[in-house]
């Protein structure tokens, strides 16, 4: 069993190159693509896409899990990344970007893909909507992944989006409970959750400790809109949830009491991209450190405001400064 001193976190998930650019909404008309949410492309895909825009793309690292694991090593937090990358060098840079923020990372290698990309379109009100390309991140095999990858970790980060490789998810399920960490999964788009009906029910309730949704996914999950019945379901199947509503801040459920945490106002917002990533690494890094259901919503919402000041899910350097003022 995990120490009860660690406070590591351990996250597995897709490592995905992000490609940002700028479109109006028309733009994901023309494409047939509904606001929001991610759909999975071909690398093609993607190319044709970007052939049918002016602007170029910014490239940056990017996943659900690993933006959350930069971010709790970036706040001083010990954490690791289980995943699989291409053997070139945009995943030997995606790694090298890893290590310099803290994270220990374990990767396996792909000798035939190339790494995965997600190329995000963030229309005028700062929305974004994945096409996702998974790339060598499909590669991971259940086999590679065991209980001595989660040793010594206090909070598993299971990336949602896993939910489309079912063996590979419920592997990762097994091996953190068996190392004696807790389980926290992200539902990670309203996709997921409607493509997994059938099972995720069943799993949220046998393994998640720390259930998180924004209110798409909580939608598409419980069935409801209103915010208080929302809360009270997810509540009903993890014993920590989590409700994010944007701008209007967010809820967090843990043995019958009932948080409501703020947004971080004040600032100009540019791009969502990675908002709940990292609204996941400040309240997961304040839970792991044994900090409050207040307390840890304070990081959370300080670190999803400020991702949101900047295009692409990764902090500048005074951004983490005024983070850290909260520590």
């Amino acid at each position: 069993m995990t120490s009860q001193k660690s406070t590591r976190i351990t996250g597995i998930g897709s490592a995905l190159v992000d490609l940002l650019i700028h479109e109006e909404d028309a733009f994901l008309l023309n494409l047939g693509k509904e606001k929001g949410g991610m759909t999975l492309v071909d690398n093609e895909d993607i190319l044709d896409i970007l052939v049918k825009t002016p602007r170029k793309p910014q490239i940056v690292s990017g996943g659900a899990a690993c933006n959350t694991l930069v971010g709790i090593g970036r706040l001083g937090g010990q954490s690791r990344f289980i995943g699989k990358r291409g053997d070139d060098d945009m995943g030997a840079d995606y790694e090298e970007q890893l290590n310099r923020a803290g994270v220990e990372t374990i990767f396996d290698v792909s000798s035939t893909s190339p790494t995965g990309k997600v190329l995000s379109v963030i229309t005028p009100d700062a929305q974004r909507s994945m096409f996702t390309y998974l790339g060598a991140s499909t590669e991971l095999s259940p086999a590679a992944v065991s209980a001595e990858a989660f040793k010594d970790t206090a909070i598993a980060v299971i990336e949602g989006y896993l939910l489309f490789n079912r063996d590979l998810m419920k592997v990762c399920l097994e091996s953190a409970r068996a190392a004696g960490a807790r389980i926290a999964l992200d539902l990670a788009s309203f996709e997921v959750v409607r493509a997994s009906r059938d099972i995720l029910e069943e799993w949220v309730r046998e393994y998640v400790d720390i259930l998180i949704a924004n209110e798409d996914e909580a939608e598409a999950y419980t069935g409801t809109r209103d915010e208080a019945e929302a809360l009270e379901r997810l509540s009903g199947h993890a014993p920590m949830a989590v409700l994010k509503v944007g701008p209007r801040g967010s809820y967090v459920a843990h043995e019958g009491r009932k948080v409501y945490i703020p947004p971080q106002t004040g600032c100009e917002v540019r791009d969502t991209t990675g908002a709940g990533d990292l609204w996941a690494a400040g309240f997961l890094y304040g839970i792991a450190h044994g900090l409050s259901l207040e307390k840890s919503g304070e990081i959370a919402s300080a670190c999803g405001s400020e991702v949101c000041r900047v295009i692409g899910a990764q902090i500048p350097e005074e951004g983490w400064d005024r983070i850290r003022r909260l520590l």
